[in-house]
């Protein structure tokens, strides 16, 4: 029962850390129906970010974000606007897959040439410490990438609902003709949109590098279980895609105590799989999916 417990807390942990880094690949469909391929790669970017800043510095890694959360947004724009923008509406989402492809492939070799293919990791004055609640321990990194995530995720949904600038990404995102009949500007907000969702990758790579080594190619391992969360949760769906990655990361650490750590995450894939079967609109949202 205790192992259990202490599963069932490193599920919601984790799962909270999974909502961060799946929002911004439901951003970016919701808005423009782009499939971003590339944004487990700037996750590791923003790592690797955070981990040379602490070298040079000393200092905590997430001070790492007071830089890289302004200037991933700036190239979420400027993707936005020179890249994605130029494609064809027709074939956008096809192609969207094509180019953020090659775009995570720059990266990931621009990572290489950088850092060599060396593993690196964050030595962090608290990496090894422990704190016990009710018997269970719980690690303190853990905790804090968790609260990074709860605080980005409640900024985010702020933003969303109680700003004029949310009302016009929502309205953009559930019908864009009518968002620019009652004059919103779609091409502008859909920008901001697409910065919105890089800059969470900003800070879901610095929660990450807390407790991950990391290496260039690391971002093949993320893209996989980040596309199946958003697919369970519903394509556009940021609150499908938060509940999705609850149930899938507390089901990955149930399943580690009868199974392997490496044969747990294929959860994602038989989520996946079993979604596409029987409601390839989303069980937790999907009303946008079932209208592309």
């Amino acid at each position: 029962m205790s192992l259990f417990v202490q599963s069932l807390v490193l599920g919601i942990l984790l799962g909270g850390l999974y909502a961060l880094l799946a929002a911004g690949l439901t951003l970016y469909f919701g808005v423009m129906r782009v499939v971003m391929i590339a944004h487990s790669a700037f996750l590791i970017l923003a790592a690797y970010l955070a981990w040379v800043f602490t070298r040079e510095t000393g200092l905590d890694p997430l001070l790492s974000m007071i830089g890289t959360v302004p200037l991933f947004f700036v190239l979420g724009v400027a993707i936005q606007r020179l890249l994605m923008a130029r494609l064809r509406p027709a074939t956008l989402t096809m192609m969207s897959v094509l180019l953020t492809f090659s775009i995570a492939l720059v990266i990931e070799g621009m990572l290489g040439w950088v850092f060599t293919g060396t593993q690196r990791r964050i030595q962090l004055p608290y990496g090894g410490a422990d704190l016990e609640v009710a018997g269970v321990n719980v690690a303190v990194v853990k905790l804090i990438a968790f609260g990074l995530a709860a605080l980005s995720l409640l900024a985010l949904y702020l933003l969303l609902t109680r700003t004029r600038f949310g009302q016009a990404l929502r309205a953009t995102i559930q019908h864009p003709e009518a968002a620019r009949l009652v004059g919103i500007d779609t091409e502008r907000t859909a920008g901001y949109g697409f910065g919105i969702g890089l800059a969470t990758a900003a800070v879901g790579g610095t929660a990450l590098a807390l407790d991950s080594t990391i290496y260039p190619s690391l971002h093949w391992h993320w893209i996989g279980p980040l596309m199946a969360i958003i697919v369970v949760g519903g394509l556009g769906s940021i609150p499908g895609a938060a509940i999705a990655a609850m149930v899938l990361g507390i089901g990955q650490a149930l399943l580690q105590i009868p199974l392997s750590t490496t044969w747990a995450q294929t959860i994602f894939y038989v989520a996946l799989f079993v979604t596409l079967m029987v409601r390839p609109q989303g069980f937790f949202g999907g009303r946008l999916a079932q209208r592309f």
